[in-house]
Parts: structure tokens; C-alpha cells; sequence
């Protein structure tokens, strides 16, 4: 059995969203208990450097809105970058969620070949659908998951690996 680009996208995106998802409402409760303001959760970040949280969410979804509609050959939707809380956050995730739900396997299945162009730095990255999720997708949307589950638990939100790999 082959694995099609519907089984090995749309999945992997809603599995993450629901981790960070759930992650966030961890954070949220425990942010209660300990009487911190959940917006300072909101606005840090790992390095001066580096993006804050809000950003690593909003990034994320954009990622997943966009590599799904690339897939599927459609436009890809915008969304406001102005959450500024947790439950901001989570209504952006969800938003999110129900766009790549949208789509039916017959939109994205056969997107491996289809060309898929980026712009970057001003200039045209053209890459296949399979190089575009694997190679540069992939990486991206792990590495804003991973920041934004690392700040939280810089701040002490008391959560795990399994938290990270949520619901298989």
C-alpha cells in the first residue's frame, strides 16, 4: 500500500494543532493556579532574538494554511497576525483546523508533483509538492511547534514529550 499526500499531510497538521492546542490550555490552567498573568506566556520567547510565542503559533498556522491550500492548488487564506492571548491563540488554531478539514483527499492527493513556487528573499523557489512538504514544510512547522512547546516549558508549564506528541 502506497501512502497518498492527503495521508501524509492533512493528518500530521491537525495531530500537531492538537497538541499545541492542548499544551496551551495546560499552560492556561496552570498559569491560574500559579496567579501569572498568561500573557507574559504569550510574549516570551527563548532568546531576545527570537520570536515570542504568539508569533511561533501565528507562524505555524500559516505554515499549515498554506502548505495545504499549495497542496490542493488553491488560494491560500489570510488571517490577521493580532492575538494577544491564549484563547486568541487557540481560536486562530482552530480556524486553522477547520480550513485543512475542508479538504478532501482528491484535492491534495497527486499534489507530489505539482509545482509549488515560494517566494523568497524576492526571488521564486520552485520546488515539487513532495520537496515542498517534506523538505521545507516539515521543517518549519516542527521548528515553530517545538519553540513555541520549548517556551512554555521555560516558563515552568509542566508538560511532557507525550504532551508534545499528543493523540496518535
Amino acid at each position: 500500500m502506497s501512502l497518498s499526500m492527503y495521508q501524509a499531510s492533512i493528518p500530521v497538521i491537525l495531530q500537531m494543532f492538537g497538541s499545541i492546542s492542548a499544551v496551551l490550555d495546560k499552560a492556561a490552567a496552570q498559569a491560574a493556579e500559579r496567579k501569572i498573568d498568561p500573557t507574559v506566556l504569550v510574549n516570551d520567547r527563548l532568546a531576545p532574538d527570537m520570536l515570542p510565542l504568539s508569533a511561533q503559533i501565528q507562524i505555524m498556522t500559516d505554515q499549515a494554511k498554506g502548505c495545504a491550500a499549495r497542496l490542493a492548488g488553491i488560494d491560500i487564506p489570510a488571517f490577521a497576525d493580532t492575538e494577544k492571548t491564549i484563547d486568541e491563540l487557540k481560536a486562530r488554531i482552530a480556524k486553522t483546523v477547520d480550513f485543512v478539514k475542508s479538504l478532501t483527499p482528491d484535492q491534495i492527493n497527486g499534489a507530489e508533483d505539482r509545482e509549488v513556487v515560494l517566494k523568497i528573499g524576492g526571488n521564486d523557489l520552485k520546488l515539487k509538492g513532495s520537496q515542498y512538504f517534506f523538505h521545507f514544510f516539515l521543517p518549519n512547522f516542527y521548528f515553530h511547534a517545538t519553540t513555541a512547546y520549548d517556551i512554555l516549558r521555560h516558563n515552568g508549564i509542566q508538560i511532557g514529550k507525550r504532551d508534545f506528541i499528543g493523540q496518535i
